[in-house]
């Protein structure tokens, strides 16, 4: 694949067809959701752990699209790096529906809730050689360059609780849970405590 002659044109292609593959993890977790046979709102309630595990998920997805839609905003050439990390990132986030399905109907067991931190942690790894590739080889202005301190920084934090959290997991499977959603909090955030901390 050129690196010189797709330049934005391709770019537009490689983050529509990425697009296209987060809709598709964002369906398939919804159609886990199954209807109980039963009557009765007791039926429902008894589902809530398929519905916070689904919940915390599509958040976590969301965060990733909303991040790789602002990350391609400052990519300007279509790159062998570019496209295999890009793909290995759509990998990795194509297996949080299994993982939380799997936590949903395991109701957070220690096994499930170490899964689930596994497919957490990563497209926290594959999202860092990526974002590397469009620094590199992406926008090279001041806003730019706050922009990839800034998450890369908030990156390299998430990755840490990830850590922690999975001893943490064998411990109490609702620490390791408290750990991802505090990762996802922390980039819903326009501007986050990291992000004040640090001043920039």
């Amino acid at each position: 694949m050129s690196d010189d002659t797709e330049g934005q044109p391709g770019v537009g292609r490689v983050e529509a067809f990425s697009d296209g593959v987060l809709a598709i993890i964002i369906t398939i977790m919804v159609l886990e959701l199954k209807a109980p046979e039963e009557p009765g709102v007791e039926h429902l309630l008894r589902l809530w752990p398929v519905f916070f595990a689904y919940a915390l998920s599509f958040t976590y997805v969301g965060v990733y699209w909303v991040n790789h839609h602002r990350l391609f905003s400052h990519a300007r050439r279509v790159t062998n790096g570019l496209v295999w990390f890009n793909l290995l990132l759509l990998f990795a986030l194509s297996l949080i529906p299994f993982s939380t399905a799997y936590l949903g109907a395991q109701h957070f067991s220690r096994d499930a809730t170490l899964l689930y931190m596994a497919s957490m942690l990563f497209p926290a790894l594959t999202y860092i050689p990526l974002q590397n590739v469009i620094r590199n080889t992406g926008a090279n202005t001041a806003n730019a360059e706050t922009y990839h301190r800034q998450t890369q920084r908030k990156g390299v934090i998430a990755t840490i609780i990830y850590l922690v959290g999975v001893p943490l997991t064998l411990l109490s499977p609702w620490a390791g849970i408290a750990c991802a959603a505090i990762v996802a909090f922390l980039w819903f955030l326009p501007r986050s405590p990291i992000d004040n901390l640090f001043g920039d």
